[in-house]
């Protein structure tokens, strides 16, 4: 009953911010129309980003008012399937990709693209095509990505010379390797993360995941209809994920993964495992950190390919049952021309799926050389967007005890099973 509550509370709740912010059901408001605009940025530099960019788009058509909302992250997800599933969606809002998105997409509210970009090829061939795949289900492309990414280490270059480390590690034997050699440096915390983020533990499995499980495994466990996960790669791949988090030290699972970015960007943290599009927070607050980067080791005895590289963008998608359909697509066209896709380069610092936006006008070093990696890799979806929401939420929760010592790995899995099994009959 208390969930049913929690439930309604929450789709009232969330709509009302909407109407509050002056948005009427009829998309109008003092003579203008209104388009909806939901995205997971409320803290700078994106949300000043945004702002300008509305305020632009409003300088360029009176006759249109944008009215914005934001909530952060983990509170974004939720809040967008209740949207959705209310059949109250934002015009336009900002999405994941992979499976993520499939899952709005099955709810039939999510507009379809092809029309719109078929109607206009340069407007369709402007972006990095296979940025686009991960939002195209079915032969049908439900959003456009904005921000492409991927997730590797980053290591203090200074702090690794001191300690008399000369090569980065290849294999996660050298891994451990270096991580005991910084301890004996005196660093009790050579890599941290802030575990509290239990978004930050999937990025850690998932990508452990990809280099022990073999890919066929893979594709029958993350599909929802015969998804198992009892292949003994997963117990394997938890008890790597603990003995890292063996070398964070006893604070992990209670800070977060802004915190130990922070740490690092102040050259206090020899290692951390960074998205790219993070690059920028480095970039704004210490210019002259002299740091290197290198994708997760492969693992011994993995039946994965270690040339993959963890990540994948993230963009907007258009609501199919919008009633101002012409003002909301004319925004969302707006969001992604070459100028403002330059500017975010510029304010954010983060790389983009528009081709040519990065460029030496706009781009620091670290970021070029981020983008050649994201061109010139193969990408593996975050491990969250690539399951269902229930299989995440019971590897990222039950990892977090792991790390905190409350449960076992062999607990952790027979509630990820258990969690198979319901997934497994809803799909049916």
């Amino acid at each position: 009953m208390k969930k049913k509550i929690f439930a309604v509370l929450l789709i009232l709740t969330v709509a009302a911010s909407f109407v509050m912010a002056g948005g009427g059901s009829d998309g109008s408001s003092s003579g203008k129309t209104v388009v909806r605009f939901f995205h997971r940025w409320p803290q700078d530099p994106r949300y000043s980003y945004f702002n300008d960019i509305v305020a632009e788009f409003e300088k360029q058509n009176p006759d249109i008012k944008i009215e914005m909302d934001s909530v952060i992250n983990d509170s974004y997800k939720e809040k967008i399937r209740v949207l959705v599933s209310s059949n109250d969606i934002p015009d336009v809002f900002c999405t994941w990709s992979d499976t993520f998105a499939y899952n709005l997409v099955q709810s039939g509210r999510i507009k379809v693209l092809n029309d719109m970009l078929n109607a206009d090829p340069a407007f369709k061939n402007s972006f990095i095509q296979s940025q686009i795949a991960p939002f195209t289900f079915d032969n049908n492309t439900y959003g456009l990505p904005l921000t492409i990414d991927g997730k590797v280490f980053v290591y203090n270059k200074e702090i690794f010379a001191k300690a008399g480390i000369t090569k980065v590690p290849t294999t996660y034997r050298e891994f451990i390797n270096v991580l005991d050699t910084l301890k004996r440096a005196g660093y009790d915390t050579p890599i941290l993360e802030g575990l509290s983020d239990a978004w930050t533990i999937a990025h850690y499995l998932g990508t452990i995941f990809q280099r022990v499980i073999p890919q066929s495994v893979l594709d029958k466990d993350y599909a929802e209809k015969t998804g198992e996960f009892t292949d003994p790669g997963y117990k394997r791949s938890l008890e790597i994920f603990q003995q890292l988090v063996g070398y964070m030290g006893p604070n992990a699972t209670s800070i977060d993964h802004t915190t130990t970015r922070n740490l690092f960007i102040a050259g206090r943290q020899p290692i951390m495992y960074m998205q790219l599009a993070e690059f920028g927070y480095v970039q704004a607050d210490n210019p002259n950190l002299d740091y290197g980067l290198f994708n997760f080791p492969a693992i011994e005895g993995g039946a994965g390919d270690p040339a993959y590289l963890t990540g994948a963008p993230e963009g907007f998608m258009m609501s199919a049952t919008s009633k101002v359909p012409e003002a909301a697509e004319r925004f969302y066209k707006f969001l992604y021309t070459k100028a403002n896709m330059e500017k975010f380069v510029k304010d954010v610092g983060a790389p983009v799926g528009v081709i040519g936006a990065v460029n030496t006008n706009n781009a620091y070093p670290k970021l070029m050389e981020a983008v050649e990696i994201i061109n010139n890799t193969k990408a593996y979806p975050w491990f969250d967007n690539a399951v269902n929401i229930k299989i995440a939420d019971a590897f990222m929760r039950g990892a977090q005890s792991v790390a905190s010592g409350d449960k076992s790995i062999d607990q952790v899995l027979s509630e990820v099973q258990a969690a198979a099994r319901v997934v497994r009959s809803e799909a049916k």
